[in-house]
């Protein structure tokens, strides 16, 4: 029996691992360094024109739910952030990859249909445990199975039998595979992705999402993200399997172990998953058809099974049951839809206003400074060195601090100020009414309380510190400024205060340059 990694070298040299665009695998390489601008990102995707169109689709659709049209894919990345663009991208390469050749048993469009669902049952599911971000597990999940693509390609035939013998169960497919082939799909997808230069955090969940509990790392950020993409799979599998009620009890349990989800969780996550599919298939080109939602299958699942012991009495009975269950799951899933629509707009962490309301309150106070010919300015602020804070003092001190910092920010601006979490440690301040030079006063004043201000946690003291970096948004401006111009202005300002040392206060100045903090 040859070991996995001969079976990794056969198949490199079988010529069986699929190959990413040329787009995408630049923009995995520029994504990863420090230096790379909004600029380079837009210059890479505009290369494919086909590509851009796809993206721009996506981000006009209701998958992201902009109030206006985005036009260019400056505007999108300025918009989405890098790593939903680089999700994004990935997608629609890995989504129209040229289909190889394979055995008879291997549906392809089906490991589409599934890889999908994956993905956007793990979007769903980390909106639950975490306010990491989702574009990581969504491009994991995607292509968690890349491994069986692969193997499948690779040995054909002999594969084909390995799956009919699994019989859609997951554990007995790789153990087949560790057992007939030498390595299981888990691994080769895993080193797939190390070919095309994916980072760690994309590649290792590919490897542990079958088995969380053989990463040694339980504690990690990687492990919530292994945990994420396992119950993502096991929702897929409800979905597509024909035996949801196999995967159910599994879900629900390993839900409730890993993050401890309430039963009214895991039931919201259920109830959206099919419905969150469908709309995704669609803006990624896949034609997959209406999918009945889980709860659905699960009744479907149970009358089969019953009626192979009722009566027709019993069976009518069963059926008027089944109708009046589905009922009350729609009318409760309506009163938690509009539950959930109350809370839509504040971040679940910090508890001010989450990335999507900042993007629509932005457009509504640019609209009105244009009406009234008022002045506009944008601030954007992040915490310096946080990322090496967080590694040193752990997460729950570093969630500590954003939500002390977030209920600084909000007690230091007018009431009809605006300041959002903009992502990660990220915040993101509108000033109506209020010009450049004013704002550049109001940044300081924030920066300066964050400065002083102890952040005590138990019997330890913190304190950190913020970048700022400021624009001003001209109404009378001819073109008219860009939302997304305006957004690129701060954050070239930011980056100018973390390039002159940190904690300090830069403004974009139109035809002026750069100057720093007020006196």
């Amino acid at each position: 029996m040859p070991t996995k990694e001969e079976v990794l070298q056969q198949v490199i040299e079988s010529g069986s691992l699929p190959t990413l665009s040329t787009v995408a695998s630049k923009l995995i390489n520029i994504t990863g360094k420090e230096e790379t601008t909004i600029h380079d990102i837009t210059k890479l995707i505009a290369q494919d024109v086909s590509l851009s169109s796809k993206v721009l689709k996506v981000v006009n659709s209701s998958f992201y739910n902009f109030p206006n049209e985005v036009g260019t894919i400056q505007q999108a990345v300025a918009i989405l952030g890098t790593n939903a663009v680089r999700s994004l991208v990935l997608s629609f390469s890995f989504l129209n990859m040229e289909r190889p050749l394979h055995g008879k048993g291997f549906n392809y469009e089906r490991f589409w249909e599934e890889s999908l669902a994956a993905a956007v049952a793990s979007k769903l599911i980390m909106a639950k445990v975490s306010d990491a971000d989702p574009e990581e597990v969504f491009t994991v999940s995607l292509l968690q199975n890349l491994g069986k693509l692969i193997l499948a390609c690779a040995f054909r035939e002999s594969y084909d039998q390995l799956l009919l013998e699994a019989d859609g169960s997951e554990e007995k497919l790789l153990q087949l595979e560790d057992e007939r082939i030498g390595a299981n799909h888990a691994y080769i997808g895993s080193e797939a992705a190390k070919q095309w230069k994916f980072p760690e955090s994309l590649a290792v969940p590919i490897e542990y999402h079958h088995n969380p509990d053989s990463y040694p790392h339980p504690n990690s950020e990687m492990f919530t993200e292994i945990c994420v993409v396992h119950l993502a799979a096991l929702l897929s599998n409800m979905l597509y399997s024909g035996k949801p009620i196999e995967y159910y009890a599994p879900f629900r349990q390993r839900a409730q172990k890993m993050f401890k989800l309430e039963g009214k969780v895991i039931d919201e996550i259920l109830e959206e998953a099919n419905t969150e599919v469908t709309r995704a298939a669609d803006y990624f080109g896949l034609n997959i058809g209406g999918t009945s939602s889980i709860p659905e299958l699960l009744q479907g699942a149970n009358i089969e099974l019953s009626l192979l012991n009722m009566s027709y009495e019993q069976m009518n009975r069963e059926l008027v049951q089944a109708k009046i269950q589905l009922e009350k799951l729609t009318a409760e899933l309506e009163e938690k839809n509009t539950y959930l629509e109350g809370i839509a707009n504040l971040d679940g962490l910090t508890e001010i206003y989450n990335h999507r309301y900042f993007q629509e309150a932005l457009d509504k106070e640019i609209n009105r400074s244009i009406r009234h010919d008022t002045e506009l300015s944008l601030v954007l602020a992040d915490i310096d060195g946080f990322k090496r804070f967080n590694d040193f003092h752990g997460h729950q001190t570093g969630d500590y601090v954003l939500r002390e910092v977030a209920r600084l920010c909000s007690d230091l601006i007018r009431e009809y100020d605006l300041v959002a979490r903009y992502g990660g440690e990220e915040f993101v301040f509108v000033l109506p009414e209020t010009a450049l030079d004013e704002a550049l006063v109001v940044a300081e004043k924030i920066r300066a309380a964050i400065e002083q201000h102890p952040l005590r946690l138990g019997e330890d003291d913190y304190r950190v510190t913020v970048s700022f970096g400021v624009a001003g948004f001209c109404s009378d401006s001819k073109p008219v400024m860009k939302k997304s111009e305006l957004i690129e202005r701060a954050d070239k300002a930011l980056y100018s205060a973390k390039k002159k040392g940190r904690n300090r206060v830069e403004a974009y100045v139109e035809k002026s340059g750069w100057f720093g903090r007020p006196k």
